[in-house]
């Protein structure tokens, strides 16, 4: 049996695809084949993102905004777009879903408090994706907060 495969995908890759990468990283471990990638990336990882991981024992400073592979696309089992901008022509075989994650400065929230925001809500959806990637993982409130 082969191991599942996930590629998050947002525009710069150095905020919301980053963290939804590291958050599955950390709830399943070596059982899933976790990618991301932007469609246009930018230079650097967004600080208030790390700094939200790192909060809830998740350390991405180490990644960096990377390219999409379009061989990857193709290869993995599921391809995760991630807020409004991020788009990507499906290829047949592989699923593509969009997380139109919340937007917290669309109310006047800024700062760390939005990313922790912007981060909870990944984290819940990365939650919903492993089970039904059929991964065991623990419940979010155990292992990932």
């Amino acid at each position: 049996m082969t191991k599942p495969s996930v590629l998050f995908v947002c525009v710069k890759n150095g905020g919301k695809s980053q963290m939804a990468a590291g958050l599955m990283r950390k709830l399943a471990g070596d059982r899933i084949d976790v990618y991301s990638a932007g469609t246009s990336p930018g230079s650097a990882i967004n600080a208030l993102s790390a700094q939200s991981l790192l909060e809830v024992g998740v350390d991405i400073t180490a990644e960096h905004p990377k390219p999409i592979d379009p061989d990857l696309v193709r290869d993995v089992d599921v391809v995760v777009t991630l807020g409004r901008e991020a788009h990507l022509e499906p290829v047949p075989g592989t699923r593509f879903e969009n997380w139109d994650t919340d937007e917290p400065s669309d109310r006047g929230i800024e700062g760390i408090e939005r990313m922790r925001l912007v981060r909870d809500d990944i984290a819940a959806r990365v939650q919903y994706l492993a089970e039904q990637l059929n991964l065991p993982v623990p419940q979010p409130d155990k292992e990932i907060r």
